[in-house]
């Protein structure tokens, strides 16, 4: 599953780095660091923290495409 966040539209409420911590996680207190491709097994905690999202900045893409070699460990989004 893929990932993006709107990082001009998120405004660090960390509704997201609560409910999935696995995947999203606050550096500072505005900062958003996120995995573009989470694993499969996540998939419930991260339509949980893209609902609780305030401003509605996560976007889930479902095509089972391969993550690219080191996406899941050094690409991130930060804002």
């Amino acid at each position: 599953m893929r990932l993006s966040v709107d990082l001009n539209r998120c405004q660090g409420y960390a509704q997201c780095a609560f409910l999935a911590p696995d995947v999203f996680t606050m550096h500072g207190d505005e900062a958003l660091l996120y995995s573009p491709y989470a694993d499969p097994e996540q998939r419930e905690r991260v339509e949980r923290a893209a609902a609780a999202c305030p401003v509605q900045a996560i976007r889930m893409d479902d095509r089972d495409d391969a993550a690219p070699a080191g996406a899941r460990e050094g690409e991130s989004g930060a804002r």
